[in-house]
């Protein structure tokens, strides 16, 4: 249990991590490949460089010392990482090496403020925050393992097929290369893809949902290609996965992991609402619907780009006419000449609250959205603003967390 001195003392640190917490996360980040180039076999290269991770990290630690005093407010988002860790196989002996180059940051940033007793008393708090992040990712591994079809770190999967969806999205079927029993999934839970490019010193791994119901032979994920945009680079597994990628070939993955999952024991309605690539685990969730709890009613709204990046329309058309409980609308930024004359969208521009109201028959219901961030934060603002129970509310970032709160109420 943490000191009531180091409480204090680390209760006093909360203003300083507010105005620093980036830069010296940043610090720790270039202390730790330095001396350990290794973990760049496990950690998001394109985070790093986009300055994702660095964030995300300050804001745990933020949050750390916010709740220092009441650690189990912060189970959840501990919970959360976990999964994250499990999947990438972030394992005990890392902790020490995290917790020794984190306090350095703190030292190399703050300089002298950055007093020895302020040191040992994060040392002392990050030595227990450490136990529970590696005590409930034992329990993770150990159940990932035990269940039928479990496996432990990295397993070869062969590409069994590619569909392609949309101009940008392609799904990959993937089977065991073993022939073996494959892990069940919680509808929503991704895969970790690892691949190792020709020339390239380390290993790449990304996240990517698992985009079909549990209980089939094979996994499926559906991966939009991440072209060169502005500033930011292409993306390294999804243009290798739809550039070199062919059926056949043996990639490896990690088993199913996640905390943002359909919940299945409420009976009340489901609203899925996705933009982009978002779409992927919302496909997981109303197959999962539709084939095991027909009695919900389920509402799946969809915004695309138009119409030649809207991925798997044919797939849902279908499952809406075998399917009288579901109700599908789709709302397109830029409709094409031939959307209009298909009469492919229900609604022009963005999702808005007053669309919403008109097309949702019973707002008592549970709400899971994904897709861009602005996206993301625009759903939020207006489930919020309609009064939804944020108990009601579900969402997963595609990388690291961020907040969906403008930041003028941060």
């Amino acid at each position: 249990m943490l000191s009531t001195q180091s409480i204090q003392i680390i209760k006093s640190t909360v203003p300083v991590l507010e105005v620093h917490g980036v830069t010296i996360t940043k610090r720790f980040y270039e202390l730790l490949f330095t001396n350990h180039p290794e973990l760049l076999n496990i950690f998001n290269h394109a985070n790093q460089k986009q300055g994702k991770q660095q964030t995300a990290l300050a804001n745990t630690v933020y949050a750390a010392a916010v709740h220092i005093d009441n650690l189990a407010a912060i189970i959840p988002v501990v919970k959360q990482i976990g999964h994250k860790h499990r999947s990438l196989g972030i394992l005990p002996e890392h902790y020490p090496i995290v917790g020794k180059f984190l306090l350095q940051a703190i030292k190399d940033v703050l300089g002298d403020t950055a007093t020895d007793d302020i040191l040992s008393a994060w040392a002392e708090a990050y030595g227990i925050i450490a136990d529970a992040f590696i005590s409930i990712e034992k329990e993770m591994y150990e159940e990932t393992h035990a269940q039928t079809g479990g496996w432990e770190g990295f397993r070869p999967f062969k590409i069994e097929r590619i569909v392609k969806e949309s101009e940008v999205i392609s799904s990959f079927y993937l089977v065991p290369e073993d022939g073996g029993a494959i892990a069940s999934f919680l509808p929503g839970q991704y895969v970790s893809v690892r691949i190792k490019k020709e020339g390239n010193e380390h290993t790449q791994i990304r996240q990517y949902s698992l985009s079909d119901a549990s209980g089939k032979p094979y996994y499926r994920i559906s991966v939009k290609r991440e072209d060169a945009y502005g500033e930011r680079p292409a993306g390294e597994v999804s243009t290798y996965l739809h550039q070199c990628a062919q059926e056949s070939k043996v990639i490896m993955l990690s088993a199913p992991a996640g905390d943002f999952t359909l919940n299945t024991a409420d009976e009340r309605p489901v609203v899925l609402l996705s933009g982009g690539v978002g779409i992927t685990p919302m496909i997981s969730m109303l197959n999962t619907l539709t084939e095991q709890y027909k009695s919900r009613q389920v509402t799946f709204i969809h915004a695309a780009q138009h119409g030649a990046f809207h991925a798997m329309r044919d797939a849902v058309k279908e499952l809406a006419e075998q399917n009288p409980q579901l109700a599908v609308y789709y709302c397109y930024e830029k409709p094409s000449d031939e959307d209009r004359q298909l009469q492919l969208f229900d609604k022009e521009g963005h999702i808005d609250l007053v669309w919403l109201k008109s097309i949702i028959p019973n707002a008592n219901a549970h709400y899971y959205f994904c897709g861009p961030t602005p996206f993301m934060a625009a759903i939020n603002q207006s489930l919020l603003q309609w009064g939804i129970p944020q108990a009601d509310i579900h969402y997963e970032f595609f990388g690291p967390s961020a907040s969906l709160e403008p930041a003028a109420a941060r």
